[in-house]
């Protein structure tokens, strides 16, 4: 695929972090799209909120940002989502989500069949596929879009919204997974695949499900990028951090930017970690981001 420009989908929840600070607008898939936007392509948010205020302003919100909000669905019957985050002393979120809002009732319809068809890289986690319903459309959605579209699957393991089921599905439907180092042991204990070292737990998980990439990320420690036949480390930035939350999908967004045109593993790794380190030095997810970062971190 060579272009100037790609088609990157964000699919799954849209929600409010609520944050000690203030209200943020959250969703590790809009905060993907939003870090790929600002990379410069061009992406969309499929997913659902609720007709309220909390809906109204969270589109308001993706105009300020400049994201398309055609494909955000609204729900009649289900309120907007929101998140409850508290952040320790070294930043970390810790996330207590609602249940039973919009987003778990993601529907599938003839745009977003059609945009499924147009993408050249879709994002989508376990989170969104709690319910029946939404899982459903995801899985239609990922089977929608061309052979060679990227299918990520960052796992983003929460709370007890996920399966055994969940887990192997959306690996067999995707071509890249991201995870991190608390969630590769949990997910190869899951799946059976044995002990060893986090390398070798990379290299089964992307043999067993026939991936091309496998990303492992370990927060201040930087990342571990396993291909079938080549390995990255990086050893990440050394940041003063204001709160990590969508440090993870800034990380994600600068690979989808780096690998669909072509980078090399070394570079795809350098480039993500530096903007997730960037981010993590930003209160909130969605910062605008400043020019010099974009210019270490674009091809």
């Amino acid at each position: 695929m060579a272009s100037d420009q790609y088609t990157i989908i964000g699919l799954g929840e849209l929600l409010w972090d609520l944050l000690p600070g203030g209200k943020q607008l959250g969703g590790a898939p809009s905060n993907f799209a939003y870090m790929a936007a600002s990379l410069g392509d061009r992406c969309f948010i499929a997913s659902r909120v609720g007709n309220d205020s909390l809906g109204r302003e969270a589109l308001d919100r993706l105009n300020q940002l400049g994201l398309p909000t055609c494909y955000v669905q609204i729900d009649r019957s289900h309120s907007t989502g929101t998140v409850l985050v508290q952040v320790d002393e070294r930043g970390q979120p810790d996330f207590t989500i609602t249940e039973d809002v919009a987003w778990d009732y993601l529907e599938w319809t003839p745009e977003w069949q059609a945009l499924a068809a147009q993408a050249d890289a879709v994002c989508f986690g376990s989170l969104a596929q709690r319910s029946p319903q939404s899982r459903d459309t995801i899985h239609r959605f990922l089977q929608a879009a061309r052979s060679d579209a990227l299918r990520i699957f960052d796992v983003n393991l929460r709370q007890s919204f996920y399966s055994t089921e969940i887990i192997s599905e959306s690996l067999r439907l995707s071509n890249i997974v991201k995870l991190n180092n608390e969630e590769l042991p949990r997910v190869i204990r899951m799946l059976d695949l044995g002990d060893g070292s986090e390398a070798e737990a990379a290299r089964r998980l992307l043999r067993a499900f026939n991936l091309d990439l496998v990303c492992l990320t370990r927060a201040a420690q930087g990342s571990l990028l396993v291909a079938d036949d080549e390995v990255a480390e990086h050893p990440g930035f050394r940041v003063a951090v204001a709160d990590a939350v969508g440090a993870g999908d800034a990380f994600t967004a600068a690979l989808a930017h780096n690998y669909l045109r072509g980078a090399s593993l070394e570079r795809i790794n350098e480039a993500a970690n530096r903007l997730g380190a960037w981010v993590a030095t930003q209160v909130g997810a969605t910062p605008a981001v400043e020019q010099h970062v974009l210019e270490q971190i674009k091809l």
